[in-house]
């Protein structure tokens, strides 16, 4: 303040006791933290499609829970009749989540390309407006068995001639399973996005699609016998924490 003073002789800031400068001046901005949003795309049909339902609204609600400490979000997605819907849109809100879940619909076909489709969508939406997300985990819980075309799901029709092996006006498993990998290959290609199966096909009768569904998103692939809550949190908690591991060493 002394050389301050001595500066000011002899101009209109003359005789003040203090000066103070605008370099004087120091703004510290906190820098927030960029969450995750987790997406589940549940299989809601088939005979499988109650114990999948439970074990996927145990788990949304148990990693929401784990949300409000790391900023996390929770997004459902479930597929079935002719297409998949947003159940859940990207949220924090418990309630929210809790009141769409026991409403959660199943039952009919398996609309798994266009389950995919929403999925990236979804998230690409979430990105691109900067909604406290610098990461996205799609958890598809699936048994791999699609069974309604792309174009079924979004125009409500199927034009038998863009498949060869069509039969009876609908499309071949070879057809189906290559139109999902399609989709899924387009998730490889987003960059910030992580992508986990968790397989809950029959040991017995397994096609190994959702293997192959994993393989052709550069994802995490995961078998299990029994599809309860716990173990549906547990697998993605685990592979949700490998995935931004691996993303921050690269």
């Amino acid at each position: 303040q002394k050389s301050r003073r001595k500066r000011a002789i002899g101009t209109r800031k003359e005789g003040r006791l203090v000066h103070v400068f605008k370099d004087d001046f120091r703004i510290k901005r906190m820098s927030r933290k960029a969450g995750t949003l987790v997406i589940f795309c549940v299989d809601a049909s088939g005979s499988m499609a109650l114990n999948r339902m439970n074990a996927a609204k145990g788990a949304a609600i148990q990693l929401l829970s784990d949300a409000y400490k790391s900023r996390d979000k929770i997004a459902l997605i479930t597929f079935h009749g002719d297409s998949a819907q947003v159940l859940v849109p990207p949220t924090k809100s418990m309630a929210l989540t809790k009141n769409r879940l026991e409403a959660m619909p199943c039952g009919g076909g398996s609309p798994l390309a266009h389950s995919l489709m929403l999925a990236a969508q979804t998230a690409l939406n979430t990105m691109k407006v900067k909604q406290d997300v610098g990461r996205v985990v799609i958890v598809l819980i699936t048994d791999g068995r699609a069974n309604i075309p792309l174009e079924l799901s979004m125009d409500h029709t199927f034009t038998p001639s863009t498949d060869p092996e069509s039969k009876d006006g609908m499309p071949s498993r070879k057809f189906l399973k290559d139109e999902a990998l399609a989709c899924a290959k387009k998730l490889a290609a987003v960059k910030e996005l992580d992508f986990v199966v968790i397989d809950t096909e029959d040991v017995f009768t397994r096609t190994g699609i959702a293997r192959d569904i994993a393989t052709a998103a550069l994802g995490k692939y995961v078998h299990l016998d029994k599809t309860d809550s716990m173990s549906v949190a547990h697998v993605a908690r685990q592979n949700i924490r490998n995935e931004m591991e691996e993303a921050k060493s690269v």
